[in-house]
């Protein structure tokens, strides 16, 4: 509208002047409407892993991130006053090579009247590799004629070298070593074994060597599954992987003793039923996911959600267009850092004071969530604060789940030890690009879950995969995942 489109309506009197304001006035509020909503989806489309539960590889790395205010830029290596590492020498017994350098002359004058001081050599240690050597082994049986029954028999070959074929158990527990743990391909497997150990091998036969493996860990593999449901304490967290196209889904479990890997097709709460049954007891901590929460409907489970993801989508608020809802945010956010205030501060305090303070603190928080929510209805009456609306009904549903740390000593506020431990799940799952079938998914399953409750126990995975191994060639009983052996 120009000036004199202007003017001619405020001539042509009250009524149409009144009708043009009108028509202005809802053209405005829908627009304000727009605008509201396209912030709404730019703050939402701005997600990451700092305001969502967003995995972190899902940031945009092109963005510079904000420097905290009064940081510094730290200087590359080790930093002022950390304490300095060095590498222990070997004990003497361990050397398999020594080498002494003696003078026999002054190197400075060529003086042969040199005198040995009391003091301590200058060593320089060096660790080489020797030579690959494969052994080689051939077991022959002989052919015998039976006069009695007029028939050829072959002595037997014993039933361990049946099993083993071309690999023995070393070898078998190398290719699973490199595929799970280094997340060697099966063509680099291959490579590996024919440039260093001068050997031709197929990748069909290393997937039998991989299933090998497989079966000699069932049993180290079931006592974990058996004994979940009997845990008092259980953390949580699933990721996705692909299995010839198809979706399938990697759950890890982290008791204190070990961990426990289990891949399904389902994301839902039937897995949870299927591994820790309907009668578990424990306390759960995971994410707010909804197969989560359905399990603790059901089955009345004991639940604590992670405070970390709870964080993160309370910064989503902050974020937001909104006055209110972003004040809301800001106020519920400075109540949870005075929260882990308190947990940091628990050494200075007795027990009971820390309870106290911490059992205040859980209920100023739901009070804030809860009721101070803001809240405001369109004409429509639809709610147009329904963000914060949806933290405060979260809250009246489950804000004791955020909180069952305080009652039950051990459990973590955060799922972090569960998001750990499925961090290297994630690596091998984009190196690998997934699993193809049945076998694979069991061998994957097991040997992730050697792999990283051996990693808990600070042992070698390698060495127990090799017992393993070895004591399936042999018929013998499998080791377990519980036991560590320290000899």
């Amino acid at each position: 509208m120009d000036i004199e489109e202007a003017k001619a309506i405020y001539r042509a009197g009250e009524n149409v002047v009144v009708k043009a304001l009108l028509k202005l006035d809802a053209q405005v509020r829908l627009l304000e409407n727009q605008v509201k909503e396209l912030q709404i989806q730019v703050a939402k489309l701005s997600k990451n892993s700092q305001n969502s539960s967003k995995r972190p590889s899902s940031d945009d790395i092109t963005k510079k991130k904000k420097k905290k205010k009064g940081s510094k830029k730290l200087k590359k290596g080790a930093q002022p006053g950390h304490e300095k590492h060095e590498r222990s020498p070997f004990p003497y017994e361990d050397l398999d090579y020594f080498h002494p350098y003696e003078l026999d002359a002054c190197p400075e004058c060529g003086g042969t009247h040199l005198k040995p001081l009391d003091l301590e050599p200058r060593i320089i240690q060096q660790v080489e590799l020797e030579k690959f050597v494969l052994a080689k082994e051939e077991h022959c049986s002989y052919a015998y004629w039976c006069e009695d029954c007029q028939k050829v028999h072959y002595a037997p070959f014993p039933d361990e070298v049946y099993k083993e074929g071309l690999f023995k158990a070393r070898l078998t527990a190398l290719v699973a070593y490199m595929k799970n743990v280094c997340h060697a391909s099966f063509s680099t497997i291959r490579k590996f074994i024919k440039d260093i150990l001068g050997e031709k091998v197929s990748r069909g036969y290393l997937s039998k060597l991989i299933t090998k493996v497989s079966q000699s860990l069932e049993k180290p593999y079931e006592e974990l599954l058996d004994r979940l449901p009997l845990e008092t304490i259980i953390n949580v967290d699933e990721t996705g992987h692909k299995e010839n196209g198809d979706r399938f889904w990697t759950w890890v479990f982290k008791a204190e003793l070990y961990v426990l890997f289990r891949i399904d097709k389902s994301r839902g709460s039937q897995v949870l039923i299927e591994v820790l049954g309907q009668e578990f007891n424990g306390v759960l901590g995971c994410d707010y996911f909804s197969a989560y929460r359905k399990f603790m409907k059901d089955f009345n489970v004991s639940v604590q959600f992670c405070l970390a993801h709870l964080i993160r989508n309370i910064k989503f608020l902050t974020s937001l267009p909104d006055k209110e809802t972003k004040a809301y945010g800001e106020k519920l956010l400075q109540a949870y850092r005075n929260l882990f205030k308190i947990i940091h501060e628990q050494e200075s305090v007795t027990k009971a004071v820390f309870r106290t303070r911490l059992n205040m603190q859980k209920q100023l928080i739901l009070k804030i969530a809860i009721d101070e929510a803001p809240s405001k209805l369109n004409t429509d009456g639809k709610e147009e604060k329904k963000e914060a609306q949806n933290m405060a009904n979260r809250f009246r549903l489950y804000g004791d789940a955020y909180f069952a740390f305080i009652t039950t000593p051990g459990v973590d506020p955060t799922n972090n030890i569960a998001e750990q431990a499925i961090r290297f799940v994630v690596i091998d799952r984009h190196v690998t690009q997934g699993t193809r079938g049945i076998n694979g998914r069991k061998a994957n399953e097991r040997l992730w879950t050697v792999i990283a409750t051996c990693s808990l126990h600070g042992r070698s995975a390698y060495d127990f995969i090799l017992k393993a191994v070895q004591a399936y060639f042999k018929n013998e009983p499998a080791p377990s995942l519980l036991v560590v052996d320290t000899s």
